[in-house]
């Protein structure tokens, strides 16, 4: 009996998933704007990002980074937010693949999946992030995307030589989510040779891991110039006021 007990306990052991949420790029694109501190309904970018993992029962812990000029305002933000899952604010690095090992190193040691989140994608589901929690647990790596709609060309020198089949092509979204060791181990491989990758399923599929993909959505866009702001707020307006 006891024999029976123990392991219905092992089986119900929760999976402990943090998530590295990315919000220390620079506002080149935005013409000055700061992206992850604009408010989209008087909210602030990044905190309807972050509300996202503070509101899903399957994270236990959250680490934001950021730029240290930032790291002070968005200490008080997770603070004023009541955003008590994040345990840390840390200052990121030169470029958003040490920016994202940053973080990794400050979650915790128990941590059996991360889910790595660009900090100015503020319209994620709890939908999306729920079935790409759920893929990564049993494949170890997952994403979720969407299908190419437009006529994708290959360009060499201004021409375009190639015409690639788009029922093939899939835009990546975050989170991109990964089991602990194998995410950490591939990053840090990135960041020793010198790798400057802009998508973290590339730095596990260096190592020779295929990425399962999800069904994303085409309101997880990610706020990179002024007009997604405006497209932002019609999400929102389509969403009728509700935060998510």
């Amino acid at each position: 009996m006891a024999g029976l007990l123990s392991r219905l306990g092992r089986k119900q052991k929760k999976t402990v998933r943090a998530a590295v949420v990315v919000a220390a790029g620079s506002a080149t694109r935005m013409e000055g704007i700061d992206k992850v501190l604009t408010l989209l309904a008087d909210v602030p970018v990044l905190v309807r990002t972050l509300r996202v993992f503070q509101n899903c029962d399957d994270i236990d812990e959250i680490v934001v980074v950021t730029r240290e000029d930032l790291l002070v305002e968005v200490s008080q933000l997770c603070k004023a937010f009541a955003l008590d899952k994040v345990s840390k604010v840390v200052v990121g690095g030169k470029e958003r693949i040490n920016s994202v090992l940053c973080g990794l190193r400050e979650v915790r040691q128990d941590a059996e999946l991360i889910a790595i989140q660009d900090g100015a994608r503020p319209f994620l589901t709890q939908e999306v992030l729920g079935e790409v929690l759920e893929k990564a647990e049993a494949t170890g790596a997952a994403a979720p995307a969407i299908p190419v709609t437009d006529t994708i060309k290959r360009v060499e020198n201004g021409l375009a030589v190639e015409t690639p089949d788009r029922s093939s092509l899939f835009v990546v979204q975050t989170p991109q989510v990964f089991e602990a060791g194998l995410i950490r181990a591939a990053v840090e491989k990135a960041v020793e040779e010198g790798v400057a990758l802009t998508d973290d399923c590339a730095a596990v599929e260096r190592l020779g891991m295929k990425v399962s993909l999800t069904q994303g959505s085409r309101e997880n866009i990610k706020i990179t110039t002024p007009l997604d702001l405006f497209l932002g707020e019609a999400i929102l307006d389509a969403r009728d006021g509700r935060v998510l």
